[in-house]
């Protein structure tokens, strides 16, 4: 089977087409500008950078790889700009993506939670390119490899409807690549001040892992970055440990932890809804249980 794979980062590209040798034979991607290319694919497709050009409107190029390679199966990696190209691409195809993907087999048969979490359907695409965004774990390998595919030149196709760039502001770069994280520790509104996020970030220091949030603390207090928040419409992640520090619990947080291997919840409420979710429970408040972890593991 030949798969084409299209990311937004040079991390989920490589990410994306490790991944894809569990499905296909032949693995090809598509690159925008200078990139990394030293990825695990046969072919790569560079499509040359414009100025003055949004993201989006490289979406006709795309397109027209995808004419040329006659894919089964276009791999999309699941940033928001990605979603965006996706949906472009296969409205002009008269399809639809397939999203949140969390199993995907070598026929394309797919299942994905639907109704916040509390369902898995099962769907597969008809005829002509199946277009997909797998969540994290679901067939993303974290590993590094470095495979020289054959380059070729692709043409940049000019969109009948361009976006005009009219200003740009500078963003702060989020380091952190939660779906690869092997111990993820969350925090929700438990923690009363951005400063006590700091013991936190001592945590994460002391067990090797990285830091998380649910959606309030993300994108009404603004505390941590958007890119961390976890959940429903967030990020879905499959780590070996989860630790939810001040979470109560809801479904549209869980959701996004409930395929990790273990999950250690601290919270001081007995009856919050997290505890159904844990293997292991804290039942205390965290500005007392937190510095005592965090003691008892530099011991």
């Amino acid at each position: 089977m030949r798969i084409l794979v299209f990311a937004e980062r040079n991390t989920g590209l490589a990410e994306l087409c490790n991944g894809a040798r569990n499905l296909g034979t032949q693995v090809e991607a598509i690159v925008i500008g200078s990139q990394d290319v030293s990825i695990n694919a046969d072919k790569i497709y560079a499509i040359p950078a414009q100025n003055n050009v949004m993201f989006e409107d490289y979406a006709d190029s795309i397109a027209a790889i995808i004419d040329k390679s006659e894919a089964e199966l276009l791999l999309v990696e699941p940033t928001k700009r990605c979603k965006l190209i996706a949906g472009r691409l296969a409205a002009m195809r008269g399809t639809s993506v397939i999203t949140d993907i969390i199993e995907i087999t070598a026929n394309l048969e797919t299942k994905r939670m639907v109704y916040g979490g509390t369902a898995i359907r099962k769907e597969k695409a008809v005829g002509g390119t199946m277009f997909a965004m797998v969540s994290a774990g679901t067939l993303i390998s974290c590993a590094d490899t470095a495979v020289q595919g054959t380059v070729e030149a692709a043409a940049y196709i000019e969109p009948a409807s361009k976006i005009k760039v009219v200003s740009t502001t500078q963003k702060p770069k989020v380091t952190v690549n939660l779906p690869c994280a092997k111990r993820v520790i969350g925090v929700g509104r438990g923690i009363a001040n951005e400063k006590d996020l700091e013991m936190v970030r001592q945590l994460a220091e002391v067990v090797g892992g990285e830091i998380g949030c649910t959606r309030p603390i993300s994108e009404a207090e603004k505390w941590l970055p958007t890119e961390t928040y976890i959940g429903v419409s967030g990020l879905m992640l499959v780590p070996e440990v989860y630790i939810a520090i001040g979470i109560s619990g809801q479904i549209q947080h869980t959701v996004g932890i409930n395929r990790s291997k273990v999950v250690i919840a601290i919270n001081k409420d007995k009856n919050a809804p997290i505890f159904k979710q844990a293997d292991y429970g804290i039942v205390g408040d965290l500005y007392k249980v937190v510095p005592a972890l965090i003691k008892g593991l530099k011991q």
